[in-house]
């Protein structure tokens, strides 16, 4: 299969180091959070990064399912949240993906995002290997 798309990131020192991509338009510093037991701070870590990239595919894949049932989702938000927990003797992911479309019909919106969740890459990455919680929203969540 040909790759449509190929992303290169150079990570150097860790969490607590830096990344950079092959075309230079990422380029950031990395912090260990303080949950973790890490300095925090004005960093990223991958987490973020995880929760920045499946929200926005998931996004899209959303779309792609509104549109294919004509559904109005134009102002659609899907928030990540990534978390890490401890599974001895390493560390396991979880994420819960809120979805919020205004003015729509929840039931509606928990089809679509059933839909969204069955094409969308991150999701079919994740499947099988962390759990993944879908939740529909009444209202747009807060930062």
């Amino acid at each position: 299969m040909d790759a449509l798309y190929t992303a290169q990131v150079r990570a150097k020192g860790g969490r607590g180091g830096k990344i950079s991509s092959s075309d230079g338009v990422l380029e950031l510093p990395l912090a260990i959070p303080k949950g973790l037991g890490g300095p925090g701070g004005e960093a990223t870590n991958p987490e973020q990064l995880f929760a920045a990239g499946y929200a926005a595919c998931f996004e899209g894949a959303l779309q792609l399912a509104a549109r294919k049932a004509g559904v109005e989702a134009k102002e659609a938000v899907v928030t990540a949240q990534v978390s890490i927990f401890k599974d001895e003797p390493s560390y396991k992911l979880g994420v819960k993906l809120q979805i919020y479309v205004p003015e729509a019909d929840l039931a509606q919106v928990r089809d679509l995002a059933q839909q969204a969740h069955q094409v969308c890459p991150y999701s079919k990455a994740t499947r099988g290997n962390i759990d993944v919680e879908l939740e529909v929203l009444e209202a747009e969540p807060s930062r």
